[in-house]
């Protein structure tokens, strides 16, 4: 490839063409019939599914996610985050925004959602620190035991619940029926929670440590999201999100011989989709640091786009605007610290040492 195309598109490590234009991205991303998303030898639900099948398997999930169904969790996060911060900021302590608040929170979260125990904390936190540390080494077989691992807690949760049922969103997800009024296997349950939950706690982790670092070195804006409306809060947040994507990509694999923002892929090439990249295309963001939440939301594709968007966006969306709240309602954001950066393939932060300052 020519260096003058070496802005949109390019050869990773693999020999995979990663898509890094926000134009091809999008494009790449509305057109599953030509680049699939059945890219993994494992079952993936519903990401690994293309066509009627990933619709179907949507209008199972999709509903576990509606807006009435998050609102209701509110009060919930908003009481986990404010005692979390409260525990972590007493006496102007210096705590780390990624591991101590960002991965704790997601875990308290996202138990508190699903039904699980509150005992398995340290077995969570545990694996989002080996899942990050498994992708940064880029050691598959180190990656395929961190995701048994996790599978192994998953099937424990679904084995207590099948010896004990209880009212819960993961008993929920076992035992109502799909389409064909079958109820879903174990090793599909699995699969949807490992979706929900495995990336969903490393990712949320890491979004917090680009959202706090942008607020302690941002005080002027920080200031106006004490009094901003929730629309606006998310608004803000997502942009923040946009200018330091911690989702770095996604893989696609080319149905079909066809060619991708001028370059030829071949039927069974896997193709990257460089999520970071697009969401900082000059072409269509102009100043891509600059902050601009009215501006810049039409193209933010922080949450993917197309058919394969992130279901579970609005809970995201909830949980980060909570912790924030809660960190402002307690103090001023401030670094205590140098900020370390994740080493590719994660992204983000690896550590954001902050404390609370009275205002």
């Amino acid at each position: 490839m020519s260096t003058e195309d070496a802005h949109s598109t390019t050869d990773d490590d693999t020999g995979q063409l990663v898509v890094r234009r926000h134009a091809a991205v999008v494009a790449v991303a509305h057109d599953p019939d030509t680049f699939s998303n059945n890219v993994s030898r494992h079952l993936h639900l519903p990401n690994g599914l293309d066509g009627e099948g990933h619709a179907a398997a949507r209008r199972f999930i999709d509903p576990f996610f509606e807006p009435d169904e998050i609102a209701r969790l509110e009060p919930t996060f908003a009481a986990i985050a404010a005692s979390l911060v409260g525990d972590l900021a007493d006496g102007g302590a210096v705590f780390d925004a990624v591991a101590d608040l960002g991965a704790r929170f997601a875990v308290r979260a996202q138990s508190a959602w699903l039904g699980w125990r509150s005992d398995l904390e340290g077995d969570l936190l545990a694996w989002v620190a080996a899942n990050r540390a498994a992708t940064r080494s880029r050691d598959r077989a180190l990656s395929r035991k961190v995701a048994a691992d996790f599978d192994a807690i998953i099937g424990s949760l679904i084995a207590e619940r099948q010896e004990n049922p209880r009212d819960d969103v993961t008993m929920r997800l076992m035992t109502t029926p799909a389409e064909e009024g079958e109820t879903l296997t174990d090793p599909e349950v699995v699969s949807i929670l490992r979706n929900w939950t495995g990336g969903d706690l490393s990712s949320l982790a890491l979004c917090a440590g680009v959202v706090v670092h942008w607020i302690a070195t941002h005080p002027d804006h920080a200031r106006h999201f004490v009094g901003a409306s929730d629309a606006d809060l998310d608004a803000a947040i997502d942009e923040i999100l946009r200018a330091d994507d911690p989702f770095v990509s996604n893989r696609r694999i080319a149905t079909r011989d066809t060619t991708v923002d001028g370059c030829p892929v071949a039927a069974g090439d896997v193709i990257v989709i460089d999520w970071r990249a697009a969401n900082r295309d000059p072409d269509v963001f102009g100043e891509p640091g600059a902050f601009d939440p009215e501006g810049n939301a039409e193209s933010n594709v922080v949450y993917g786009t197309g058919v394969h968007v992130c279901p579970g966006r609005g809970l995201s969306t909830l949980e980060l605007r909570v912790l924030v709240r809660a960190l402002l309602a307690a103090g001023r954001v401030e670094l205590a610290g140098p900020a370390e950066r994740e080493e590719a393939p994660v992204a983000g932060f690896r550590t954001v040492p902050v404390r609370l300052a009275a205002r």
